[in-house]
């Protein structure tokens, strides 16, 4: 039987384990979290830490293991690296790739040296970055992040030097290494390149949108694809030009960073000055849904050809255009606790909803969305306009019910 290991149990690996089933791939979730969303929907639980790879080498002993992926996880690349490596499985990922996943500050060097363009920036200890930004020139208004973090933990904008100390504080917190970079903010629209590489060159790609919540926190709330005018129907002049733009770009930065195959993810954001700026890398599937947008818009399932090629598989990729596609995150408008989820069934019989995805479980404790991880779920849909996408998406949200008991 061929089993593929999946690193991590968050709702991001739902897409990949249900996938897998459909193949008739035995799937191993580790996860050190016995009640993760991908625990339940895996054939086998690994109840270790992803970070633990000796653990896990060692609990895999005399097991055949075909293949490792970590979807949606920057986190956890380095161990997929490395269980690849001690266990010689597929692996198209490089040191380098894997790297400049997860510490930002390598990234932008990389960027840097390629002469593309980006933000001032500097990344030391937090405790240094007063002296550290004055020597590197980096203007105001600034974006404060924990390099080597994801899901928007850590992240505020920075207007005047009162509120320095406390964006230091906060990134540091969500460092592993205590480690943060402090960036010159750049406005713009933000989008996001969902692709497949092959042989080292993007071989699959769509654009989706952005939609984020207002400052002081900056987490997606929605995807839109192809990417474009929120007020009209199509975009496709604009996806079209910004998938151009961007393919070129991205197969740079394989080819400098090594990295031969897989998923990719990778956040864009276009200036008013028509600069298109690669502003994070991430050598995996998208989170929230954005894997299947590439599905629903251009019938490429990267999902799948992520884990067939995890597995060994040589997987030809076509693109072709097939309408619009979004997807939408639920969040609790208060703290407090989930008592009842109602109207899941409704919501997926909305015509045009592709997936309900419920991620908080009876008796969790929620908080509103100010991060990745504190959202309730997801809805995706498709259909032949944004107009048709968008009314799907509401009457779905209109659909469920979350009940939630606030903190006394």
């Amino acid at each position: 039987m061929t089993t593929l290991l999946v690193l991590g149990g968050a709702d991001g690996a739902l897409g990949t384990l249900r996938l897998a089933r459909t193949l008739g791939v035995h799937t191993i979730c580790a996860d050190a979290r016995a009640d993760a969303p991908g625990a339940a929907a895996a054939d086998e639980l690994l109840n270790v830490s992803t970070l633990a790879v000796p653990a896990i080498v060692a609990a895999l002993r005399g097991r055949r293991v075909d293949g490792v992926v970590s979807p949606a996880s920057d986190v956890n690349l380095p161990s997929q690296y490395a269980l690849a490596t001690r266990l010689g499985l597929p692996c198209g990922l490089s040191e380098e790739a894997v790297r400049a996943s997860v510490d930002k500050g390598y990234f932008r060097s990389v960027c840097d040296g390629l002469g593309l363009p980006g933000p001032r920036w500097w990344q030391g200890r937090h405790r240094q970055a007063r002296q550290g930004l004055r020597d590197a020139a980096v203007p105001w208004p600034l974006m404060v992040k924990p390099t080597d973090s994801s899901g928007s933990r850590g992240i505020t904008r920075v207007a005047e030097p009162a509120g320095l100390g406390p964006a230091l504080a906060a990134a540091a917190a969500f460092s592993r290494r205590d480690v943060v970079i402090v960036e010159e903010f750049l406005t713009g629209r933000h989008f996001t390149a969902e692709a497949v590489v092959v042989d080292g060159r993007i071989a699959a790609t769509g654009v989706t949108e952005r939609r984020l919540t207002d400052p002081p926190y900056f987490v997606t709330t929605e995807h839109w694809m192809p990417g474009g005018d929120h007020a009209g129907d199509l975009a496709g002049d604009l996806a079209e030009d910004l998938s151009g733009r961007a393919r070129p770009v991205l197969d740079q930065l394989c080819a400098a960073l090594g990295y031969r195959w897989g998923a990719l993810n990778a956040d864009l954001l276009l200036t008013p000055d028509d600069r298109l700026v690669v502003g994070e890398w991430g050598a995996r599937t998208g989170g929230n849904g954005v894997a299947e947008l590439l599905g629903l818009a251009y019938g490429v399932d990267a999902t799948e050809v992520y884990v067939r090629m995890a597995l060994g598989e040589r997987v030809e990729v076509s693109a072709e255009p097939r309408g619009h596609a979004a997807f939408r995150v639920l969040g609790a408008p208060v703290e407090g606790k989930l008592v009842g989820v109602d109207g899941i069934e409704a919501a997926r019989a909305v015509p045009g909803i592709a997936d309900v995805v419920v991620a908080a479980a009876l008796g969790d404790t929620v908080v509103p969305y100010t991060r990745a991880g504190a959202k309730l779920g997801y809805l995706l849909a498709s259909g032949p306009g944004r107009a048709a996408v968008a009314e799907s998406l509401s009457a779905a949200e209109s659909a469920l019910r979350f009940d939630i008991e606030p903190d006394a």
